[in-house]
C-alpha cells in the first residue's frame, strides 16, 4: 500500500516512503525508472538532464512513471535563480514559469531551487528572501513548491541554517527547505539545531554519504557520494533530528558517483532501497521508542566458513593441509559431497563440488540467536533467500548471496531450540580427534570485491549481518592501489576484511587474482607455524628484506628474529598492540589460510604487510606455473 506525503508512516522504519533520484543510476531516464519500479521504490526525483536527453514529453514520462506505480516527488534543480540584476532575476523568472510547465506535464508539485554560485547572487539576507517570495508566488499560482537548498559551495548561501534564515523571512506557504545531507555534514554542519525547525518548512529530504577525504567540496560531492551505510557520515545522526523536527516525507537518495553512474541500474537501484531501509532501522534504534522490529538479530561468530576445494577429500590438497594444520575430519553430509574439519572453535567445511576447478570461499555460516528472524530481516533488506536443496532431517538454513557471490547461511550450533543444528546435517567419521596444533577459532575472513561491487559489498555486510566498520584505508600494492575496509561486530567475533583494486586496467596484472583467505586465531603463532611446517604444511616465503627492514624497527631479539625469518612471520604493530601472521602457499590458485595471533587490543588485518605478502604470493604462483 502507498504511504502519502505528510503521514507518520511516511518515516516508519517498517514501511518509509521511499525514493531515488535518477542521477543516482546509470542508463537513459526510461531505463533508470525501470529500475526504480523493480527495486521497490514508491517515488523519483526527476533530474533535468535526463529529461532533456529523454524523447519521451514530461506528459509521456509521467504517465510512464504513473503506469510504473512511481510518483513523481520531486523535478530538479532549478540554478542561480536570485540575482543583482533586475532584467537577469526577471530572466530567471521566466525560467521557472518554464520549468513549472515541465512539472505539470511529470505530475511533480516540488522543485528543488539550489542556492546560487554565479558573480551577481544577492548577498544581502532580506533582498534574497524577497526574490525567493516572489518565486514562492508565481509556484503558488500553479499549485506547486519551492524547496530551497544550500550548496555546500554556494556563493553566499552555503549552510543548513543560510538557507532556513532566507525561507523563514521570506514567510510564504509555498517556500521551504530542502535539506541534504551531504551538503549539511561535509562542511562540518551541527544537524542538531534541525529539530528547532517547524517540520512543515522542511519540503524535501536527500540523503548521501561520503567517505572522509580530503578535496573540494564541489569535487567530493559530484563524485564520491555513497549510499547510506557506505561512507562514513553519521546519518542516523543527521536523520533523527529531522524527523524530530516534524518531517513526514519520503526518504530521497542523492547521490553522484561515477561508479554508480556506470553500473546495472536495477542491481544499483537495490542497493540503494537496502541502505535506506537500514538507515531508517539504524534511526529509530537509536530513538527512545526504537522498534523491536528493527533491531538485528544477535551473531555471535562464524559457525563455519565452507571452502569449495574441487577434488577434496581427505587425501586432496585442502584436506591433506587442514590435517596437517592439526584439523580432524569430524563429519560427512548426508546427502552433498561436503566434509566436516573441526579445531578448538574453528569449522571449516569442504566442499568437492565446483565448476571453475580453482578453491574459494563458498559460504559463511553466521551464528545466529534467532536465524529465522535473521532471515526475515535480511529478505526486508533486499536480500531474499536463494533456492536451496535440503535433505529430509537435515537443518532448514536460509540462505544469501552477498555481492560478491559468496553465500551467507544463518544458523546456530547448539541442538537445543527450534529446528535441528545445522551440524546434525552431518555424519560422524569417528577419526580420533588430532592432537591440534593450537588453532583456537576464526579471526576473520578475507574477501577481495568486485571493482563495480565493493560498496555494495560494504552495505551489504553492514545492514544484513549487523556490522560496523572497523578500519577503512588504502595501501599501495604491487600491481596498483588497494582500498581495504575491515568490518565487525561490537564485540570482534565476526570480522570481514574486504579489498578491491581500484586502477587495474588491461592485460598486465598479477598471477594471483582476486585472493580469498581465512584467518585462524592462534594464541602462539611460533609454535602453531612451526608444527605445521614439520607437518608438511607448505608455508609461504617472505623475503629477507622484509626481515632486515623488521629488525631495525622493533629490536626484536635474535632468536625470535631468527624464527621469523625461518617461518615466514608477517609482524604488524600499532599503538594498541601487535598482530602476527604466516600464511600458506596459494591453494588451488586463489586461496590461502593465514595463522595470525593478537597482542593487546589489535584491530588490525594485516594490510600494513599486505604488499609484502602479495608479492610473495606472486613470486610462489609464477615459480609453481614455470615449474
Amino acid at each position: 500500500m502507498r504511504t502519502t506525503r505528510g503521514t507518520a508512516q511516511a518515516v516508519s522504519p517498517e514501511s518509509p516512503h521511499l525514493s531515488l533520484a535518477t542521477v543516482c543510476l546509470s542508463g537513459t531516464l526510461e531505463d533508470k525508472l525501470h529500475a526504480a519500479a523493480v527495486a521497490g521504490f514508491d517515488g523519483v526525483e526527476v533530474f533535468a538532464p535526463d529529461l532533456i536527453a529523454e524523447a519521451l514529453s514530461p506528459d509521456e514520462i509521467g504517465h510512464r512513471c504513473r503506469d510504473l506505480g512511481l510518483s513523481v516527488e520531486l523535478y530538479q534543480p532549478l540554478r542561480d535563480i536570485d540575482s543583482t540584476d533586475p532584467d537577469r532575476f526577471a530572466a530567471n523568472l521566466r525560467r521557472a514559469d518554464a520549468t513549472f510547465d515541465v512539472m505539470s506535464g511529470l505530475g511533480a508539485d516540488t522543485v528543488l531551487v539550489c542556492s546560487s554560485v554565479s558573480p551577481d547572487t544577492v548577498p544581502d539576507r532580506d533582498r534574497l528572501a524577497g526574490q525567493l517570495h516572489t518565486l514562492a508566488e508565481r509556484a503558488h499560482a500553479r499549485g506547486m513548491r519551492i524547496a530551497y537548498e544550500a550548496l555546500a559551495w554556494g556563493r553566499h548561501v552555503h549552510t543548513w541554517d543560510a538557507s532556513w534564515e532566507a525561507v523563514r523571512v521570506a514567510d510564504h506557504p509555498a517556500l521551504g527547505m530542502c535539506l541534504d545531507s551531504f551538503h549539511v555534514l561535509a562542511r562540518g554542519s551541527d544537524p542538531a539545531p534541525i529539530a528547532d525547525v517547524p517540520g512543515e518548512k522542511i519540503f524535501f529530504l536527500q540523503l548521501a554519504d561520503a567517505r572522509e577525504v580530503s578535496m573540494d567540496v564541489l569535487s567530493w560531492s559530484r563524485h564520491h557520494r555513497l549510499f547510506p551505510g557506505q561512507g562514513a557520515f553519521d546519518l542516523p545522526g543527521f536523520l533523527g533530528p529531522v524527523l524530530d523536527a516534524g518531517y513526514s516525507g519520503p526518504l530521497s537518495l542523492e547521490v553522484f558517483n561515477d561508479v554508480f553512474r556506470q553500473s546495472d541500474p536495477v542491481r544499483t537501484a537495490v542497493d540503494a532501497r537496502r541502505s535506506l531501509l537500514a538507515l531508517a532501522e539504524a534511526t529509530a534504534q537509536r530513538g527512545s521508542g526504537a522498534d523491536p522490529v528493527a533491531t538485528p538479530p544477535a551473531i555471535s561468530g562464524p559457525a563455519f566458513v565452507e571452502l569449495r576445494d574441487p577434488g577434496a577429500g581427505p587425501h586432496g590438497e585442502l584436506g591433506g593441509v587442514l590435517h596437517a594444520l592439526g584439523f580432524t575430519r569430524t563429519g560427512v553430509h548426508r546427502t552433498k559431497p561436503v566434509e566436516r574439519w573441526e579445531q578448538g572453535d574453528a569449522r571449516l567445511l569442504v566442499n568437492a563440488a565446483g565448476e571453475d576447478g580453482s578453491s574459494a570461499i563458498a559460504a559463511i555460516g553466521v551464528e545466529s540467536a534467532d536465524p529465522r528472524a535473521a532471515a526475515r530481516r535480511s529478505e526486508r533488506l533486499c536480500a531474499p533467500p536463494l533456492p536451496r536443496r535440503t535433505g529430509p532431517g537435515e537443518a532448514d538454513l536460509t540462505e544469501v548471496a552477498a555481492p560478491d557471490g559468496t553465500s551467507v547461511l544463518f544458523c546456530r550450533s547448539a541442538p537445543d531450540g527450534p529446528g535441528p543444528a545445522w551440524s546434525q546435517d552431518f555424519v560422524p567419521t569417528g577419526d580420533p580427534v588430532a592432537a591440534g596444533t593450537g588453532v583456537a577459532g576464526i579471526d576473520h575472513i578475507g574477501l577481495t570485491q568486485p571493482y563495480d561491487a565493493f560498496d555494495e559489498a560494504v552495505l551489504f555486510h553492514r545492514a544484513v549481518l549487523g556490522l560496523d566498520t572497523v578500519a577503512d584505508g588504502e595501501f599501495a600494492a604491487p600491481f596498483g592501489l588497494v582500498r581495504s575496509r575491515a568490518l565487525a561486530d561490537d564485540a570482534r567475533r565476526t570480522r570481514i576484511a574486504l579489498t578491491v583494486s581500484l586502477l587495474r586496467r588491461g592485460s598486465w596484472g598479477p598471477a594471483v587474482t582476486d585472493p580469498q583467505y581465512v584467518a585462524l586465531a592462534t594464541d602462539d603463532v611460533l609454535a602453531t607455524a612451526s608444527a605445521a611446517r614439520a607437518a608438511g604444511v607448505r608455508l609461504l616465503d617472505v623475503p629477507s628484506n622484509y626481515h632486515d627492514d623488521l629488525a631495525a624497527r622493533l629490536d626484536l631479539p635474535a632468536d625470535r628474529m631468527a624464527a621469523y625469518r625461518e617461518l615466514g612471520v608477517l609482524h604488524e604493530r600499532d599503538a594498541d598492540g601487535d598482530l602476527l601472521q604466516v600464511c600458506t602457499e596459494l591453494l588451488g590458485g586463489r586461496l590461502f589460510l593465514a595463522l595470525v595471533q593478537r597482542t593487546g587490543r589489535h584491530d588490525g588485518h594485516g594490510w600494513a604487510d599486505a604488499p609484502v605478502r602479495m608479492a610473495a604470493h606472486r613470486r610462489s604462483r609464477r615459480n609453481a606455473t614455470t615449474a
